[in-house]
């Protein structure tokens, strides 16, 4: 058994899932506590990755990182090769693939905060800053930790959108997914079966993980407390 495509799978997941973490936050944050004109169309924008076809959004992305484009151009520049069927590029790509799965549960969670936590945070002497950090981010916990487990088990799982941006070059961009399918493409469907059930496996445990944070107790707790 390869396991080179697994490693390569966690580790994208893991450095996707950390950014996806530093830009979901703010973001479902803005839009759960702001109102503004064209706000549904923002929205509709982050959530496309849920109904696009992944080798629409892969191509796209394709697109983009090459070097008929400012950013392909740029990055080249710098590097002296283009973002496209690299490792850099399938994050860039997996970011926006599950760019959906962390804002949406968090943004959710972030809306369902009770105004009286807020009220009491600010009457106990709290800026907005520390609002968010002390009452409302801790109160969101659940909908942040759904976010994260999401993203990390959908980047795993990713194919069409990893293999239009960064092809199946071994040791680099060969993720589980795409190792899955050559092996069924050769008709080896021993390697394809154990790999299989390592996923499904793999998917059934963050399922648990995220069903157990979700029904853990009805009380929230915050800087100030248990409440």
């Amino acid at each position: 058994m390869d396991w080179m495509p697994f490693i390569i799978s966690v580790k994208l997941a893991l450095v996707t899932t950390v950014c996806l973490l530093f830009l979901a936050i703010p973001i479902a944050y803005l839009l759960a506590s702001r109102n503004f004109r064209g706000k549904h169309l923002v929205e509709a924008v982050f959530a496309l990755p849920i109904v696009l076809p992944p080798t629409v959004l892969g191509f796209f992305v394709l697109v983009m990182l090459g070097n008929m484009t400012p950013v392909g151009r740029f990055y080249e520049s710098f590097t002296g090769h283009t973002l496209a069927f690299t490792f850099p590029g399938i994050v860039i790509g997996s970011i926006l693939y599950s760019f959906p799965f962390a804002v949406q549960p968090i943004q959710n969670a972030f809306e369902a905060v009770d105004p009286k936590l807020k009220d009491a945070g600010r009457m106990l002497g709290c800026s907005k800053w520390q609002c968010f950090w002390r009452v409302i981010l801790p109160a969101s916990r659940r909908g942040v930790i759904t976010g994260i487990m999401l993203s990390f088990a959908h980047t795993v799982g990713e194919f069409g959108v990893v293999l239009m941006i960064g092809g199946s070059i071994p040791g680099k961009t060969k993720v589980a997914s795409i190792a899955l399918y050559e092996h069924v493409e050769m008709l080896e469907y021993g390697q394809a079966a154990i790999m299989a059930m390592i996923l499904l496996v793999f998917s059934f445990a963050i399922l648990s993980v995220v069903y157990y944070f979700n029904r853990r107790g009805s009380g929230i707790s915050t800087g100030y407390g248990r409440i």
